[in-house]
């Protein structure tokens, strides 16, 4: 068994959209006020990753497994250069937008050689820096990208416009 990362292509579309739909779930599990589900994700996510795939400064990267029945993606990064945002007080830089490792083969290093990979690529593009989000409860994933050195910046924080009864 093995795991390659390389640029993904159209045809891998409907595959990382599958993905994707269980990163969108997971997040509104955590906080259903917070962070959206529109279904069916899986579509909605397909045609959003159609206006990327191919795009100028957006990296978008799959992890496939290769074994020998042939081969699967089982992760993905998605991420992009991002102008210079004065209201949030941020220069240009390089942004992960999406990582998500299926659980089939996770604590195998397929998140962090996505990170990487995709951390060298936005990097050869002109990003002096990379910065992301990461879930407050998804403890894993803030633990991850602090061992490969990121370092925490901003705490988001939501309130409702209506407190809940």
């Amino acid at each position: 068994m093995t795991i390659t990362v390389r640029a993904a292509r159209r045809a891998d579309l409907a595959d990382v959209a599958k993905l994707a739909a269980v990163l969108v779930r997971e997040h509104h599990a955590y906080d259903p006020l917070r962070f959206m589900s529109i279904e069916p994700l899986e579509e909605g996510y397909e045609r959003f990753l159609a206006t990327q795939v191919e795009k100028e400064g957006v990296v978008l990267l799959v992890a496939v497994l290769q074994h020998a029945s042939g081969e699967r993606i089982v992760g993905y990064i998605l991420g992009s250069l991002e102008d210079r945002d004065w209201s949030d007080l941020r220069d240009a830089c390089g942004k992960i937008h999406d990582v998500y490792v299926d659980g089939s083969v996770r604590r195998r290093g397929v998140a962090s050689h996505l990170v990487e990979d995709a951390v060298k690529r936005l990097t050869a593009l002109g990003a002096p820096r990379v910065v992301l989000m990461a879930a407050e409860r998804n403890e894993h994933a803030r633990h991850l990208f602090s061992r490969l050195g990121f370092r925490p910046t901003m705490v988001e924080m939501t309130r409702e416009a209506k407190p809940r009864p």
